[in-house]
């Protein structure tokens, strides 16, 4: 059993050599948003690049992808026509993820499923992305949804699911919201070894297992349990796929970043804390 502490970052954070490159260091690919949501992907991508991620595209339905590329100049989205995720944008979705390996020359990864709604179609269409789908990949919220149809679309590629409580019990059948920590922790490392991917199960204590080690991070806190922070999350794991790192290191440093900067952040905005005051403390933590 693993208790994750700062030391973690030293595996990923290491001097970068003068003469680095846009890409070295990562491009993720953010797939997300619908016609009423589109903070998530933002959120995303922002605390993408405060993690160190070179660069994030963004790939949202038109009115998420405007309004997000209206958030910040370092934001590119690109839009979708119509109003949430169809089956007739996966081959372009597939093509964008072929052109992000390209030209990151590997260095590629994408976070999947924020704020994208859970109509059939769109389901569908994510499920169908994943099946073909050959990226390290973050799978959290609405694609989780789409996954526990049929988990075999993700075929034990290095991928991280990282579900709340809620969103565990429908993907597995499991309910361990007022379990004790011990058979939490058995059922996530049982559920990792039966998805063969790295699960990450959000909550006081912050559970992850690849199927045969298990990690615990105690950063956090009570004001974390707010709209947008587990978006961040889904960020900042998805910035060190990018980077190459094995998901079940990357998901033990996204979870301690995510809980400490929440901490920090907490010290000063109590109960008026929201996401976008995590992601600007990210720095604290990584400098």
């Amino acid at each position: 059993m693993i208790e994750i502490t700062k030391d973690i970052l030293k595996n990923i954070y290491k001097q970068r050599p003068q003469d680095a490159k846009k890409y070295d260091f990562g491009l993720l690919l953010v797939i997300g948003g619908s016609e009423f949501y589109s903070g998530s992907p933002a959120l995303a991508s922002l605390a993408a690049f405060k993690a160190g991620c070179d660069m994030v595209r963004i790939i949202a339905p038109k009115r998420a992808a405007d309004i997000i590329a209206s958030f910040s100049p370092i934001l590119a989205a690109y839009p979708l026509a119509g109003d949430w995720l169809e089956k007739k944008h996966v081959t372009a979705l597939l093509a964008m993820a072929e052109s992000a390996r390209s030209v990151s020359h590997g260095k590629t990864a994408l976070v999947i499923g924020g704020g994208m709604g859970r109509s059939p179609e769109t389901q569908e269409a994510i499920r169908e992305f994943l099946s073909t789908n050959t990226l390290p990949a973050v799978i959290d919220a609405d694609a989780i949804y789409a996954l526990a149809k049929d988990p075999g679309v993700i075929k034990g590629e290095n991928s991280l699911i990282t579900p709340n409580t809620f969103e565990f019990y429908t993907l597995t059948g499991k309910e361990v919201y007022k379990l004790p920590d011990e058979e939490k922790i058995k059922i996530v490392q049982e559920q990792a070894e039966r998805f063969k991917t790295t699960i990450l199960l959000k909550g006081r204590i912050d559970i992850i297992s690849n199927g045969q080690e298990v990690a615990l991070n105690k950063t956090g806190g009570p004001y974390l349990a707010k709209g947008g922070t587990g978006d961040t999350l889904s960020g900042i794991a998805g910035a060190f796929l990018a980077r190459g790192i094995d998901a079940f290191t990357a998901a033990q440093a996204a979870a301690y970043i995510n809980g400490l900067a929440g901490q920090l952040a907490s010290k000063k905005f109590g109960e008026s804390l929201v996401a976008t005051d995590l992601i600007e403390s990210i720095y604290e933590v990584v400098r």
